[in-house]
């Protein structure tokens, strides 16, 4: 039995601190001039900015729970941190998603005119400062879905703070007090439609579905593939973390057992092609399996 560990992981802490830093200011200076402007979209936004914040330092906590060592009481680390912060900010911002929706149609029945001067000041703020957050964490979206997270809530901030620009600069031309509500109904909208698949995708893996890069199939051929190998049965590929994929699998080899330069080779070659960080191989030379093709 061999097991194969690698951790790839980046210090994300100051990344972490400055887009915390960066969107609490955000979200007090969107707020003060929301309330002055009665504006629903910059109070909608900010309190969509406000969640974000929650959501990042919920992301933050569960990436360092996730590089803790693994102990006699969690022997795999704590590494399904990072899976229950994806989760809870997925589900976090469909509730705030929920209240936005709620206000904009409420405020469809009683506009009110809003300062369309000011909204876009604001809201371009929020283009730059969302802008540069997700630029703090790109690097890391394609390989761990809780810093995705993070990404795609400050990237679909910036295009909402966009939207918000454009609709104060539509107000002043039309004057029409209408599309306040309605860009709030957009942007509850996007957020739903950005948000689901990371819900989807962060329950899988909390239920100990197979990762979305890995086919299992060919991970199965690959292995009947080796040399000697003559079955491969309780095969189980599952997520330890947002980025570390785990692995085991028995290997059938009547022949006997080839030894830990194979199992060595085998654990390189999984985390090569299919990024399998934890790779535990259980080699059986005896059994019903070996009578049969012995037989044969």
């Amino acid at each position: 039995m061999t097991e194969h560990g690698h951790s790839h992981g980046h210090d994300f802490g100051r990344a972490f601190t400055l887009g915390v830093a960066l969107n609490v200011l955000f979200v007090l200076v969107e707020a003060y001039y929301g309330l002055r402007a009665d504006s629903l979209a910059l109070l909608s936004d900010a309190g969509h900015n406000l969640s974000d914040v929650l959501g990042l330092l919920i992301a933050w906590g569960a990436f360092y729970l996730g590089k803790l060592r693994p102990s006699r009481t969690h022997t795999y680390g704590w590494g399904r941190a990072t899976l229950m912060g994806a989760t809870f900010n997925a589900l976090f911002l469909l509730v705030v998603t929920g209240g936005i929706a709620w206000d904009a149609i409420f405020r469809f029945f009683h506009p009110v005119p809003i300062e369309g001067g000011v909204v876009m000041l604001v809201a371009a703020m929020g283009v730059v400062i969302n802008g540069t957050t997700a630029w703090l964490f790109m690097s890391a979206n394609k390989h761990d879905l809780n810093m995705r997270g993070a990404f795609l809530h400050m990237v679909a901030d910036a295009l909402v703070s966009l939207g918000v620009v454009i609709i104060g600069a539509l107000f002043i031309v039309t004057g029409w007090t209408w599309l306040d509500p309605a860009i709030s109904l957009v942007i509850a909208v996007a957020i739903v439609f950005g948000t689901w698949d990371l819900l989807r995708r962060s329950l899988h893996l909390s239920l100990d579905g197979v990762p979305a890069p890995i086919e299992l199939d060919a991970v199965r051929n690959y292995l009947s593939g080796l040399p000697g190998v003559n079955a491969v049965h309780d095969l189980h590929v599952w997520a330890m973390s947002t980025s570390e994929i785990a692995l085991t699998a028995h290997l059938v080899m009547c022949d006997g057992n080839p030894g830990d330069d194979f199992l060595h080779r085998v654990a390189g070659e999984l985390h090569r092609d299919f990024a399998i960080e934890h790779a535990t191989i259980q080699i059986e030379t005896a059994g019903e399996v070996c009578a049969l093709f012995r037989h044969t």
